[in-house]
This record gives structure tokens, sequence and C-alpha cells, in this order.
């Protein structure tokens, strides 16, 4: 399986005092530990950085996540990003334009989407967003 992991849980794992008990973060270091696939795209990179201030974290999370796979969308994807939150809209479930592309990026490369956020959950819904869940 190939996961692309959201902020939502990069924010829980990289935090100094990150909750052991929390099953996507578990799932993280797990993937991570056996070198399973784990992706990542600029969007959340950046959301990342933006919250952390220290310079010697900044360049920790910067090493580390040049080891995952990244997905750098085209501008095909940002038009199909932009479909999928229109079609989520009609459907009456509200996602970020971030949200919209994290969500498709998913979908087009055969992603498993590891997040805490519900809006994904929603999405799921009406989308062929795999998401992972506990067993």
């Amino acid at each position: 399986m190939s996961l692309l992991v959201d902020t939502s849980v990069w924010s829980l794992a990289l935090r100094r005092d990150a909750p052991l008990d929390v099953p996507e973060v578990r799932a993280l270091r797990d993937a991570l530990g056996r070198g399973e696939s784990v992706a990542t795209t600029g969007v959340i990179l950046q959301e990342l950085l933006q919250g952390v201030v220290p310079e010697r974290a900044r360049t920790q999370i910067i090493e580390m996540f040049a080891a995952l796979e990244y997905l750098a969308p085209s501008r095909d994807d940002h038009v199909a990003a932009a479909g999928v939150r229109n079609t989520l809209r009609s459907a009456g479930v509200q996602v970020g334009t971030i949200d919209a592309l994290i969500a498709y990026l998913a979908v087009a490369g055969g992603h498993t989407l590891l997040s805490t956020d519900n809006d994904f959950r929603a999405a799921s819904r009406h989308i062929s967003l795999q998401l992972w869940r506990t067993d």
C-alpha cells in the first residue's frame, strides 16, 4: 500500500509530545519503519513548515521529506482537483482548495490517504478516495 500522508497526521507525528495512541500516527511510523511507500506533495510540506518556528526542526522536516515520494501536481492535476471540489460542493461537502488537490492526488496516484481530517471522510462518500482505516 502506498500512503499519501496528510498534514494532520504529520503535525501529530512530529510534535515533541507526539501522542502514541493515535492510530494514524502509529500507521505512519509503522509504514516508515517497514520502508513502505510514503508520498507527499508541496502543499503538505508547506503547511508543516509554516507551523514550524525553530530552524533545526525546519531543516529536519525538509531532510525527512526529501526521502519521500514527491507528487508534483501538473496543470491538469489542478484542473482535475477543481473538478473534485465542484463535485463535492454539488454533493453538499465543503472542502478547501488544498484538500481537494490532496484528495485528487491520492485518487489519481492510487494512494491511500492517511488523515485525521473528517472532511476527507465526508469526501470519500462521493469520490473514489481510498482512506486508511483501522481494522
